[in-house]
């Protein structure tokens, strides 16, 4: 794995930029545009490390997780992918789990659903997302799985800032979270990694 970290540590070192409130703004490859070949080699990293463990679907929130979620089955034997949506549409009806999740990145909250119809107590599951900073909408998630009685087998994110919360709670509570990148610290100069 530490082959794909360094190759991600050096993606976010050339094309992020850094915005004020420790934004790290990896929008020309990972969360806007997508660099589809080199998503697809860190899809394929979750997917060594995930793999022989059952999993048989892929929980993630819309949007920034979609991508990576998607390129994750393709090399999980196209296991299904189910997303969370942020807004409750008329067509999703009723018969939701829903878990409230706070944004960092927009400052805001909302309301997270899935409809029943996909998660159930047969799935064993993996939860995947583009960024993790205090964890909120990978708890949200959590919450969402442990509503419908889904085993979460393991978390996966590409980028995670170790200088908050989420990944260190997340740990602590027992969570096998891979990350493929940990930012330690942000300084007017740069990135430092975890080493």
């Amino acid at each position: 794995m530490r082959w794909i970290m360094k190759l991600l540590e050096e993606k976010i070192q050339k094309d992020a930029r850094l915005l004020e409130g420790n934004i790290v703004k990896v929008d020309s490859f990972l969360n806007h545009q997508l660099d589809v070949a080199f998503l697809d080699k860190l899809a394929e990293e979750f997917a060594k490390y995930f793999s022989k463990r059952g999993i048989n679907k892929i929980l993630t929130i819309e949007a920034s997780g979609i991508a990576l979620a998607v390129l994750l089955s393709k090399h999980m034997d196209d296991i299904p992918v189910v997303f969370a949506k942020k807004a409750k549409s008329l067509n999703i009806g009723d018969d939701v789990f829903t878990s409230s999740v706070e944004s960092f990145t927009y400052k805001k909250e909302y309301t997270i659903t899935v409809s029943k119809k996909y998660l159930s107590q047969n799935d064993k599951l993996v939860i995947v997302d583009d960024f993790l900073a205090e964890g909120m909408a990978m708890k949200g998630l959590i919450d969402v799985a442990k509503q419908a009685g889904s085993q979460i087998l393991g978390l996966g994110v590409a980028i995670e800032k170790g200088f908050q919360k989420g990944g260190k709670f997340l740990r602590q509570e027992g969570y096998d979270l891979c990350s493929l990148a940990i930012i330690d610290e942000i300084k007017e100069d740069g990135i430092v990694f975890r080493k």
